[in-house]
């Protein structure tokens, strides 16, 4: 499978950023996208809602159902699910791409905020893949794709905002806990990271403005890279922790450069991955 065209994908988070770029290259494909997130309404600090991200998947070429979704709800999350399968006929892949994220030490780090991103991040994810499971079941090429990082256990990626590492380390162990358990299933459930800084709201407001987007990549290189795994055989591509460079490199591309916001900027190394010596290019 080369192509998304026509298969159902349902992403979490997807009104802006990395959810978005994922949706609109699988709409590019003619894919059929169910949005689930809780902006209806414009932010200045936080531009796009599900509706402006639904008109821009139609747009593209693909079909579009904007759900007005809190991921910690459960009852939301399983009317959505079941919804977006009603709407569709069907489920072929769920992108875990909701995140709540604090850079903040433990004192620093108010009980309320720890109990957002461990909704958000880890108890989403689980949940999201539980009731979507049932429909995944059903798909000639079912996946799970979550937006989450390798898992590494070095003290320096937990010291300086242990509530959001565990979080998002909650993410990537339901990464590793159902490829095995969904293998005989044939449900591919994998992990995708970005080697780099991408060039979101997230970026903008909480690591630096302008000048720390100008040391990202776009949200394209993370996009491109869900299409090819998306696109590959669920039974033989299932367990992974991807990187997106190693992902666009396995797909032929030796050129990372128009990723880049700024060419001549030195790229900041994203969070989880340690120094690999040079600087990134």
């Amino acid at each position: 499978m080369t192509s998304l065209n026509g298969r159902v994908l349902l992403i979490t988070g997807a009104s802006r950023g990395i959810g978005l770029a994922i949706a609109l290259r699988a709409a590019r494909d003619g894919a059929k996208i169910a949005i689930l997130a809780k902006t209806v309404e414009e932010d200045p600090r936080l531009p796009g809602t599900i509706y402006t991200a639904a008109n821009d998947i139609e747009t593209a070429g693909g079909k579009a159902l904007a759900i007005k979704c809190d991921v910690r709800n459960e009852e939301e999350v399983k009317s959505a699910i079941e919804s977006s399968a009603e709407h569709f006929g069907g489920l072929d892949a769920l992108i875990n791409n909701a995140s709540a994220i604090s850079l903040t030490g433990t004192e620093k780090t108010e009980m309320k905020r720890f109990d957002l991103m461990h909704q958000v991040n880890a108890r989403a994810t689980y949940m999201c893949s539980k009731y979507a499971i049932p429909y995944l079941r059903g798909s000639s090429n079912p996946h799970i794709l979550t937006l989450s990082p390798p898992l590494n256990l070095s003290a320096r990626w937990f010291a300086p905002h242990l509530a959001y590492t565990m979080s998002k380390y909650g993410m990537s162990m339901c990464t590793l806990g159902l490829a095995e358990e969904l293998k005989k299933d044939g449900i591919a459930v994998n992990s995708l990271w970005p080697e780099t800084g991408i060039a979101t709201s997230a970026v903008k407001n909480l690591l630096g403005g302008d000048a720390a987007m100008k040391k990202c990549r776009t949200p394209d290189i993370v996009a491109d890279a869900a299409h090819w795994i998306l696109t590959r055989p669920a039974r033989e591509t299932t367990g992974n922790f991807f990187i997106d460079v190693d992902v666009m490199r396995r797909a032929g591309v030796k050129d990372l450069s128009a990723y880049a916001i700024s060419p001549d900027e030195e790229l900041i190394r994203d969070f989880f991955l340690d120094p690999a010596g040079e600087p990134v290019r």
